[in-house]
């Protein structure tokens, strides 16, 4: 058998592909499996996106290789889109991007720029993504914990000088996958300033910066005046357009960072088909604002059947007000064994530990299933004996 490279020591199981295994196999043993798990929309594209895609399939050019830096009608309607929600003006040529998803998108970043004995500047918990890839670079990951008591943003001010000398790049999250946290302007000025001072190269995911439960949109770090000389930004169509099987977002900001992933995603893929990025400007570009208003409204709904019901049965999780996750403390502190608990009921929520070891203690559902199934749910939790929202279990964990 050929050795595999070493750097594939550094890779650990992937967190969804494990806990899809998990799953299979409580399935194979004849439990109805209800996944509060990986975070993919239950709900269909906008029309309109559906009937982009069948139109544009029909069209012979459209069936050839499209263009490395990404359909210009799509990086037109980004750049149009930012102006119009963020107040921020993006050249599309220069400062606009098409990537196949944020997850490829973030990967190659990584790869662009970190070296070995490179340290990136990571939240902990985290998208496991950051961590994988800095690893596989050869870099070093400095973990920024997220905890409960600073609303889950990091203390930057915390962070040694000789780590930001050594520092390449800061990734932010807001709205946050997994803890739901939301920063302010004031937060992502502090962020900007930190990386102009130690020459970081900024990288916001903002996967989720649609989805809102409660008070203002979530804004974008390129609001912040002298962001586009530190900060590259992804914006995902996956949650927020219900399109996460289509991989489409959108590099934007600072040129040369844009300039950079273009240039490592040209020797590593052959760009998105054009038809799903033709669909991806019409969602962008047909009131999608008022699409979003309606998937939060249901995701509200849901938030409050869940967090609601699971609270009466004695578990005192939070509700959210960004994302389509509940960030929960699990009673008595192990989250492994009290997932393989509820997974034995048949119910998937993630532990906290695969993001991190600040999330050690926590787990994650997800409210991309019906109220119909939650309230299926809350039943079957309800249901088990001994509770384990008041009784720390001692099993051996299964995930």
């Amino acid at each position: 058998m050929v050795k595999l490279a070493s750097r594939m020591d550094t890779l650990p199981p992937y967190l969804f592909a494990a806990l899809d295994e998990r799953r299979r196999a409580v399935e194979a043993r004849g439990v109805e499996v209800i996944s509060l798990g990986i975070g993919d929309p239950d709900l269909p594209a906008s029309p309109v996106v559906v009937e982009t895609v069948q139109r544009e399939a029909a069209r012979a050019a459209n069936h050839r290789y499209p263009r490395y830096d990404g359909l210009p009608a799509f990086r037109n309607a980004v750049a149009a889109y930012y102006a119009r929600r963020f107040g921020v003006s993006l050249d599309p040529d220069r400062e606009v991007l098409t990537v196949i998803g944020s997850k490829e998108g973030l990967a190659h970043l990584i790869w662009a720029y970190v070296e070995p004995g490179d340290i990136v500047l990571s939240p902990d918990p985290s998208y496991p993504v950051y961590h994988a890839h800095t690893g596989l670079a050869g870099g070093e990951v400095y973990a920024l914990p997220l905890v409960a008591e600073r609303g889950f943003l990091p203390d930057l001010a915390a962070i040694p000088e000789d780590v930001l000398t050594r520092a390449k790049l800061l990734f932010i999250n807001y709205p946050n996958n997994p803890t739901a946290g939301v920063a302010d302007r004031t937060f992502l000025a502090e962020a900007v300033e930190l990386c102009r001072r130690h020459d970081i190269l900024l990288v916001s995911d903002a996967a989720y910066v649609e989805m809102t439960l409660a008070g203002e949109p979530a804004p974008s770090v390129l609001e912040i005046p002298g962001a586009k000389d530190v900060a590259i930004e992804f914006y995902s169509l996956s949650k927020p357009f219900n399109m996460t099987g289509f991989r489409l977002g959108a590099a934007v900001g600072n040129a040369a960072a844009v300039a950079a992933l273009g240039r490592m995603k040209n020797n590593s893929d052959s760009g998105q088909w054009n038809a799903i990025q033709y669909a991806g400007a019409a969602a962008l570009e047909r009131a999608p604002e008022a699409f979003f208003a309606r998937m939060n409204e249901i995701y509200r709904k849901r938030r409050d059947k869940l967090c609601l019901g699971l609270r009466e049965l004695g578990w005192d999780v939070p509700l959210p007000t960004a994302t389509f996750y509940v960030w929960a403390e699990v009673p008595g502190g192990d989250d492994k064994a009290f997932a393989s608990q509820l997974l034995e009921a048949g119910v998937v929520v993630v532990p906290g530990s695969g993001y991190g070891r600040h999330g050690q203690g926590y787990v994650r559902l997800c409210l991309t299933v019906s109220e119909e199934d939650i309230a299926r749910v809350l039943e079957r939790l309800g249901n088990l004996s001994p509770s384990p929202f008041t009784i720390p279990t001692a099993r051996k964990p299964l995930l």
